[in-house]
């Protein structure tokens, strides 16, 4: 595995639709979906639906900067999910689905900053943007079923009505940032 890699670990909702949608992005390494800074160690799937943990659902990207630059996978993270909805994304309700970047240096916080202003400034959404911007304080790997959870149960409803129009937005409006497809 290429060792000049970035890693920035991202929360929009559901870590099924995120993990799909950076699969697919030129300069992504991997994605493992998880769970991040709550204050309970060794979460569980259930016990994290509950809301009582603190973790969000969230995205650990692993990425080559020399490929993809930090702030392009920001620009597409605020466009696959609605990042103006306290601790909300459709019809998952709660903590566990807030908007929130988590991140790894203290470069990306400050670009993570600088573009929440700018895209605050240009008035995008109705609302101000209410993504956290905490340093990463933990991480879990989701268990063994979530992981490419899209890729193995594209024909499961939930997958059918919410993941497959963000990967279909993703290769509509971000073609320039698709991996290769092979031929």
């Amino acid at each position: 595995m290429n060792t000049n890699y970035e890693t920035i670990t991202l929360a929009g909702g559901c870590f099924w639709c995120l993990e799909a949608v950076f699969d697919e992005m030129k300069g992504v390494l991997s994605v493992d979906s998880g769970y991040a800074n709550g204050h309970v160690a060794n979460p569980t799937y259930q016990a994290v639906c509950t809301g009582m943990t603190g973790h969000a659902e969230v995205a650990q990207i692993k990425f080559d900067p020399s490929i993809i630059s930090f702030r392009d996978i920001l620009n597409v993270f605020f466009a696959i999910h609605d990042p103006t909805t306290l601790n909300r994304q459709g019809a998952d309700v709660g903590s566990q689905y807030r908007s929130g970047i988590y991140y790894h240096t203290a470069e990306q916080k400050e670009v993570a900053e600088k573009l929440i202003s700018e895209l605050n400034a240009q008035n995008i959404w109705n609302s101000p943007i209410v993504t956290e911007v905490e340093a990463l304080k933990d991480f879990y790997i989701a268990e063994d079923y979530h992981q490419e959870y899209f890729v193995r149960n594209q024909n499961q409803p939930y997958c059918q009505a919410v993941v497959a129009p963000k990967v279909a937005k993703f290769r509509k409006h971000y073609l320039e940032l698709l991996k290769k497809q092979p031929a």
